[in-house]
């Protein structure tokens, strides 16, 4: 087992993309190419720059979980435009957002200890 897969925060993260996955496959057809790539691709990078992050040195580590928080948010910006093109329904949304505010936590601390 490698130690970034002890991390609550990556193993969140790895659940997350899969929520993501799972309520993306309702997205219209021709959003295949479009908003459902760019959500799946973001919510994937969350928890790749957490497991990244951690083969590095400290400075660069707290780099890599930047890049994730600007990954959950790039998720949340587009949950919040599919929400509005009625993508997702209401109660996804809020699963969803919910979700994003617990790993954007978790991200903040672990940041903070490396810092």
């Amino acid at each position: 087992m490698f130690n970034f897969e002890k991390l609550e925060v990556w193993q969140k993260g790895v659940t997350f993309a899969a929520l993501v996955y799972r309520l993306t496959r309702g997205f219209p057809g021709d959003e295949r190419f479009g908003l459902t790539n760019q959500i799946r691709r973001a919510a994937v990078s969350i928890a790749s720059n957490v497991a990244e992050g951690s083969a590095r040195p400290p400075a660069d580590y707290a780099r890599f979980i930047g890049y994730a928080s600007g990954s959950l948010s790039e998720v949340v910006t587009q949950a919040t435009i599919a929400r509005n093109e009625g993508f997702l329904s209401l109660a996804d949304y809020e699963w969803l957002y919910g979700d994003a505010e617990e790993i954007s936590r978790m991200l903040t601390g672990l940041r903070r200890s490396l810092e």
